[in-house]
């Protein structure tokens, strides 16, 4: 993973707005609906060629296909893993919404299907992840990009949204979706591209699993060091997040409680929220937790649920606050999570999403001038 030398790089989460017909084209083939698949192949690639060359005309550095070919950043597994079938029975419901019953009523509710595990689990999802290198490959010919870099989702985030009703114990379930996964991670990195693991669940939380919270997140940190063992972990991103969601937040476990685990994860790019205004303050744990040699943090300096274009300025700013604590080299902005997480649930508009990146590359070389 590239490191800032003389100035702060740029990225963002992952997931980012799908063109309308394509967004159309996921939410059919999600519901189980027959579709040209050579159409939508198509559409896939001709959708990740525009991504890219969008990402790279706003000036971000290490780009993605923008999960083109997903229709959500957790749930897309589904089709790549056997012993899934049916409805899951997990509520997801955010442990905040629980005060304000109110506000949950008007909160969109999600459509996204969400089978569970009721036999065996294998991986069978080589042609779909292969397509998507190739897609990605082929994108960047003739890009100036700093790197690339492609999403997964993590054992544990898998367990969060897809119930299991097969394995005896959650261990067992979160070792075989390990074992299963290890195929997708293995070829993400043997593409050349980094691989950026998604781990919400690290800072969610249990959610009424039979267990501590610190217990979860050691058993599920534990599945994800063991599916990425054969990845040097410089060529790993780790994504934590409350959830992609707007909404009151004050359940959330504060990151100085989980940052010691976090950081103890082999991956060395380690990606959280930074800007919304229950995270914002934040930037503070660093000058109490030492960020190990050789580690670098993403924070983001966006916020993923609001239509507000933040000011380059301010970009700067908390982007300045990080470099202070953890040293310049030791930082690449970022946003709070992807813009697209799930394809049909845009919170924020896709032009002010673009805008929202392009004042993010204004800020990352203001703050670049003032602190080389």
């Amino acid at each position: 993973m590239q490191k800032s030398t003389h100035r702060i790089l740029t990225t963002h989460t992952g997931s980012l707005p799908r063109p309308e017909d394509l967004q159309h084209m996921l939410e059919a083939r999600d519901r189980g609906e027959q579709i040209d698949r050579g159409a939508f192949e198509a559409r896939v690639r001709e959708a990740v060629k525009e991504v890219v060359y969008k990402q790279a005309s706003c000036g971000i550095d290490v780009v993605n296909d923008g999960e083109m070919s997903k229709i959500s950043y957790s749930t897309y597994v589904k089709d790549r893993l056997t012993g899934f079938d049916g409805q899951s029975t997990l509520r997801l419901s955010p442990r905040d919404l629980i005060d304000f019953p109110g506000y949950a009523k008007r909160r969109q509710a999600s459509q996204i299907v969400r089978p569970a595990c009721i036999g065996p689990i294998s991986y069978q999802g080589k042609a779909d992840l292969e397509r998507d290198i190739a897609n990605l490959k082929a994108s960047l010919e003739g890009v100036n990009v700093a790197e690339a870099f492609m999403t997964a989702a993590s054992p544990g985030v898998i367990s969060l949204f897809l119930a299991n009703q097969y394995y005896p114990t959650r261990e067992a379930y979160l070792n075989t979706l390990a074992d299963a996964m290890k195929e997708e991670y293995d070829a993400i990195y043997q593409a050349g591209f980094l691989l950026q693991l998604d781990c919400p669940d690290i800072a969610i939380g249990s959610r009424g699993a039979d267990m501590e919270d610190a217990d979860y997140r050691t058993l599920h940190l534990r599945a994800l060091n063991y599916a990425v063992r054969d990845i040097p972990p410089d060529r790993l991103r780790l994504h934590l997040c409350w959830g992609n969601y707007e909404g009151p937040h004050h359940r959330d476990i504060p990151l100085r409680n989980i940052i010691d685990e976090v950081l103890e994860a082999r991956p060395v790019g380690i990606s959280f929220e930074g800007a919304n205004p229950r995270h914002e303050h934040e930037w503070n744990v660093f000058e109490e937790v030492k960020l190990p040699e050789g580690k670098t943090i993403i924070p983001g300096v966006l916020d993923s649920t609001t239509n507000f274009i933040e000011h380059p300025e301010l970009v700067a700013q908390r982007l300045e606050r990080y470099a202070s604590v953890v040293g310049r080299e030791n930082v690449i902005a970022g946003t709070d999570c992807g813009f697209a997480t799930f394809a049909s649930l845009l919170t924020v508009d896709p032009d002010i999403t673009w805008a929202k990146l392009a004042s993010m590359v204004v800020g990352a070389q203001i703050a670049s001038d003032r602190l080389w």
